[in-house]
């Protein structure tokens, strides 16, 4: 499989000039073109008006404005970039974290130490397979996969399955 990227605009959030380094060097391997990068997802939410990204791909732990928190402010209905596919790298793979990610509304979750295969195959899938978005009370965020085709589940009726209780993202 190979994705033509080049008319893709990456937005890499990472507060490592090292790891920005690394995903750089990868996405324009795969044929990446258009990659702008921030420090801190401060940085990140201005650089997101003027680059216009495509795909996100942020770090989990970062000052000032963590990915985590970033997500949240994507995430709104109202943000003109809600809809715009999130991979999150974190070192940090404990259940509670993925379990957090996936209510947090990312589409991919890349762990550390990254691989360029791994960040292939997360880039390809948000691209190949995309996902219907979904909005309940207390979520909003791409289908988690295992249900994506079942949108009733997500209705709001008493007992329904909510984003926390549904497997896999």
């Amino acid at each position: 499989m190979n994705l033509d990227l080049s008319s893709l605009t990456f937005l890499v959030v990472e507060d490592s000039a090292y790891m920005r380094t690394i995903l750089r060097t990868m996405l324009q391997g795969f044929g990446a073109r258009r990659i702008v990068e921030a420090e801190d997802g401060a940085s990140g939410l201005e650089a997101m008006d003027r680059a216009n990204p495509d795909i996100i791909i942020l770090d989990w732990v970062m000052p000032i404005l963590d990915g985590a928190d970033m997500v949240r402010m994507i995430r709104n209905p109202q943000n003109p970039f809600a809809y715009v596919p999130v991979i999150m790298v974190t070192a940090h793979t404990e259940r509670s974290r993925i379990l957090e990610a996936r209510k947090l509304g990312i589409h991919e979750l890349l762990c550390k130490p990254i691989s360029a295969k791994a960040l292939y195959q997360r880039v390809a899938s948000v691209i190949l397979q995309p996902r219907e978005f979904v909005k309940t009370p207390s979520y909003f965020g791409p289908a988690p996969r295992k249900i994506r085709n079942r949108q009733k589940i997500w209705e709001s009726k008493p007992g329904a399955a909510k984003p926390a209780d549904v497997e896999a993202a």
